[in-house]
C-alpha cells in the first residue's frame, strides 16, 4: 500500500515538469515573436524541427532508462541527476542575446533543442516510474490521479505569477530590453522551484515492480513489441490528437487576449503588488479547472470505465470548443465560463491517459514476458511531442498566414484566425483523439485478467 507521503512525492515531479511545459506552451510563442524578435512563421518551424527531433529522442532514453541499474533503481536517478541542469537551460532558453535576426534564430535553436532534450532526459524516466511503483492498476490510477493534480498545480502557479514577475521585473516598461530582462528574472525563479520539487521527488519514491524475466531483453525484442502492441498505437494516435488540442489553445490565448480582447483597455487586477491581466488569469482559471477534471476522473471512471470517461470528455471538449467562436470581446464571463467547462473536460483525460499507458506495459509484458516501461512511456511521451510540435507549428504558420504583425494592430482577417485557435481547430483535435479511444481494447476486466495472469508468472 503506497502511503500518501510516496503519492504527493510522485506528484511533485510533474508539478516541475509542467511549470516549464505550461511556460512553452502559453508564453515561448509570444515570447520568440513580441519580446525575442523573430516572425511568427520561422518560430512555427523552428517548433516542428525541434520537437520532432525531440520526439525521437524520447524512445532513446526510455531505451537507455530500462537499461539502467543503480542502488536507486532503474528511473529515480535521473530526477537526480537532471533536475540542476534542466534548471539552468530553462533560463538560457529565455535569455535573449545581442545578435541579429540570424544569430537570435541560430541561438533559438540551440537552447530550445537543448532544453527539450535535457526535458527528455528528466521526464521519460519520471513518466516510467509510474509502472514501477506499483503493480495494482487502481494504484497506479491514484498515483496518475496525484501526479495530474500536482501538475496543474503547478501549471497554476507558473501560469498566474509569471507575466506578474516579469512585469514587476521589468519595472512595467513597454522597453524590449527592460520586458528581455523581466522575461529573464521570472524564468529564473520558476528554474528554482522546479529543481527542488525535482529532488523531493526523487527523495521521496520508491521503485517496486520487478520484471518476470530478470535477465534483460534485446532493443530489438523490446521494439518488435512495442510495434505489435494494438492498445499502444491507438493510445499513440489519441495523445497526438490531444496534444494538438491542447497546445493550440494555450499557444494562441495570450494571442487572442492581447490583440481581440485588447486586454490593455482593462483595468488590471492588484493583489500584493503584482498585476494580473486577464490573458494570465484566463489561463490560470484554466489550470484550476483542469484540477476539476482530474479529481472527477477517477470515481467516473470507476463508474463507466476509462474509455468512455475519455471519449465522452473529448465529445464535449469539441462541442464547446466550437461554440466558443462566436464569443464576442464583450462576452468576458462566457469566455471565462467555457474555459473552465473545456479545461475540466481536458483535465480528465490525462490520468486516464497515462494509467492506460501502464495496461499497455502489462499487456506487452503478458505477451511476450519481457517489460519494456521505459521504451513504452517514452514512446507514449513522444506521442505528445509530435502533438505538441504539430500544434505550435500550425500555430505559427497560420498566424503567418493571417497576416499577423507582432505588437501592432492585427487586420480583421488576423483576428479570424486567432479566433479560430480557441475554437474549431482545438475541437477538430479534440474529435479526433476520441475517434481514436472509442478502438481502444484494454477495459478493466480484460485488466483484471492480464494482472491476474502476470502475478501467477511473477509467483512462479
Amino acid at each position: 500500500m503506497i502511503k500518501l507521503k510516496e503519492k504527493i512525492g510522485y506528484g511533485l515531479g510533474d508539478m516541475a515538469s509542467s511549470m516549464f511545459w505550461k511556460l512553452f506552451g502559453a508564453y515561448l510563442m509570444i515570447f520568440y515573436t513580441d519580446v525575442f524578435g523573430l516572425p511568427a512563421a520561422m518560430v512555427g518551424t523552428m517548433f516542428l524541427v525541434t520537437r520532432v527531433w525531440d520526439s525521437v529522442f524520447d524512445p532513446v532514453i526510455g531505451i537507455i532508462a530500462d537499461r539502467t541499474s543503480s542502488r536507486w533503481g532503474k528511473f529515480r536517478p535521473y530526477l537526480l541527476f537532471l533536475a540542476v541542469p534542466f534548471g539552468l537551460i530553462g533560463i538560457l532558453t529565455f535569455y535573449t542575446p545581442p545578435f541579429g535576426e540570424a544569430g537570435k534564430l541560430v541561438y533559438a535553436y540551440i537552447t530550445y533543442s537543448l532544453m527539450m532534450m535535457v526535458y527528455s532526459g528528466i521526464n521519460v524516466p519520471y513518466a516510467s516510474l509510474l509502472g514501477v511503483m506499483s503493480p495494482n492498476p487502481k494504484e497506479r490510477g491514484t498515483l496518475s490521479t496525484f501526479r495530474m493534480m500536482f501538475a496543474y498545480i503547478g501549471s497554476f502557479i507558473a501560469l498566474l505569477l509569471f507575466m506578474p514577475m516579469a512585469n514587476a521585473f521589468s519595472g512595467h516598461s513597454s522597453d524590449i530590453a527592460a520586458q528581455q530582462h523581466g522575461w529573464l528574472m521570472a524564468v529564473m525563479v520558476i528554474a528554482v522551484m522546479c529543481v527542488l520539487l525535482f529532488f523531493g521527488c526523487f527523495s521521496w519514491t520508491k521503485e517496486r515492480v520487478k520484471p518476470i524475466k530478470e535477465a534483460k531483453s534485446s532493443l530489438k525484442d523490446d521494439i518488435h513489441d512495442l510495434f505489435h502492441n494494438r492498445p499502444w498505437w491507438i493510445l499513440f494516435g489519441a495523445g497526438i490528437a490531444s496534444l494538438v488540442f491542447n497546445s493550440i489553445r494555450d499557444g494562441a490565448a495570450v494571442y487572442y487576449f492581447k490583440y481581440y480582447i485588447v486586454e490593455s483597455d482593462f483595468h488590471v487586477i492588484t493583489l500584493f503588488g503584482m498585476s494580473f491581466v486577464l490573458s494570465g488569469l484566463f489561463l490560470s482559471v484554466g489550470q484550476a479547472a483542469n484540477i476539476i477534471g482530474v479529481v472527477l476522473a477517477a470515481p467516473v471512471s470507476n463508474k463507466i470505465g476509462k474509455k468512455n470517461t475519455f471519449a465522452i470528455a473529448m465529445l464535449l471538449a469539441t462541442v464547446l470548443s466550437i461554440i466558443f467562436y462566436w464569443f464576442d470581446k464583450s462576452d468576458l464571463v462566457w469566455i471565462f465560463v467555457f474555459q473552465c467547462l473545456i479545461s475540466i473536460c481536458a483535465g480528465s483525460i490525462f490520468p486516464l491517459l497515462w494509467s492506460m499507458y501502464a495496461d499497455c506495459a502489462d499487456y506487452s509484458e503478458l505477451r511476450s514476458g519481457n517489460r519494456a516501461t521505459g521504451l513504452i512511456f517514452s514512446a507514449s511521451s513522444m506521442s505528445q511531442k509530435f502533438g505538441w510540435a504539430i500544434g505550435t507549428a500550425v500555430t505559427g504558420w497560420l498566424l503567418s498566414y493571417f497576416g499577423f504583425q507582432a505588437n501592432a494592430e492585427q487586420s480583421a482577417e488576423t483576428i479570424h484566425g486567432i479566433k479560430l485557435f480557441l475554437s474549431w481547430l482545438p475541437g477538430a483535435a479534440a474529435f479526433v483523439s476520441m475517434l481514436f479511444v472509442i478502438g481502444y481494447p484494454l477495459g478493466e476486466q480484460k485488466m483484471k485478467e492480464i494482472i491476474g495472469k502476470l502475478n501467477e508468472k511473477r509467483k512462479s
